[in-house]
């Protein structure tokens, strides 16, 4: 992939992976939807938006669904490829599940399948306020206009003049602008930005970053992953019985995301959901580390397991 272009040229540029799902749902009239537990609630605005009915299902110790129901022709099912590192998975629902989306955030270098609906949320894995890719298995599209990202910059800029604890503030205002936005089109600034990125140098280190953490980490993690084939994954999922190791590992300056803090409030303590919400310890793997910085993490890892 050549500087100067974008990673996902040919597929359709809108500024969010919700307002992403929301193009989908207008364009196939879903009128009931299958989420899983473990997901993000940003999921939930198209939803409400559009009164879709709205139903949750299980994934396993493998974060594979658990499709114990059937879906009729006017239902939809979102599976989350996590972490990036679903892609058999994907591949494999793929096969028997018509009305199948994937939700790619995690996921951006997993090229969709052709007859699957598929969407990325770009500011994932860049530095960028917004967009996202939208992969359709019909022609039909939507007219819609382009936005505008320049008052979005803020918390990209103060992490880079100052650092990321300075931009945080910011960043929480950008996430609220970006709620119950309209669906539009990737903005100007954000396609520019998007071409200016050495996409195979950034997966090439995601990948070096993972392999590292994963020859050292790989037995005592809980969660598994047979055959595992890595394409750019989005961090390195460590999942232990510890729940107190998250915050231990912030206070020594190692930034470890919850996904979901939503998760909290649809599952209960028993159900497996709500364990990986608590216990996943989630390693930063991205380009903007190498193996020094995932050196200094698995030995602070190391000390507190």
């Amino acid at each position: 992939m050549p500087v100067g272009e974008e990673y996902y040229p040919s597929l359709i540029k809108l500024n969010t992976g919700r307002n992403s799902l929301e193009y989908i749902l207008l364009v196939k009239g879903y009128r009931t939807i299958y989420l899983p537990y473990f997901t993000c609630d940003v999921l939930l605005e198209p939803i409400k938006h559009l009164g879709i009915k709205l139903k949750y299902y299980h994934i396993d110790s493998n974060l594979d669904p658990i499709i114990d129901f059937e879906l009729g022709p006017t239902d939809c099912i979102v599976y989350t490829n996590y972490f990036g590192l679903k892609q058999d998975t994907v591949n494999r629902l793929s096969t028997y599940i018509d009305n199948l989306i994937i939700d790619n955030s995690q996921a951006f270098f997993s090229e969709p399948l052709p007859h699957v609906d598929t969407f990325y949320s770009c500011r994932k894995f860049f530095g960028v306020p917004d967009g996202a890719y939208l992969h359709l298995n019909t022609y039909t599209r939507l007219n819609v206009q382009s936005d505008v990202s320049i008052e979005r910059f803020s918390h990209l800029i103060k992490s880079i003049d100052l650092s990321i604890e300075d931009g945080y503030t910011d960043y929480i205002e950008n996430n609220k602008a970006l709620e119950s936005n309209s669906i539009r089109s990737m903005s100007s600034l954000t396609r520019k930005i998007l071409s200016g990125i050495n996409y195979e140098e950034c997966k090439a280190k995601r990948n070096a970053n993972f392999k590292f953490l994963h020859s050292f980490l790989e037995e005592s993690n809980q969660l598994k992953f047979p055959g595992l084939e890595i394409n750019g994954p989005m961090t390195y999922p460590f999942l232990v019985a510890d729940p107190s190791i998250k915050e231990k590992l912030i206070e020594r300056k190692i930034f470890v995301p919850t996904f979901w803090p939503n998760v909290f409030h649809w599952a209960s303590k028993g159900m497996f959901e709500y364990y990986l919400a608590n216990n996943l310890v989630s390693l930063p793997i991205d380009h903007r580390y190498n193996l020094d910085d995932m050196t200094r993490i698995l030995n602070n890892l190391t000390q507190l397991i």
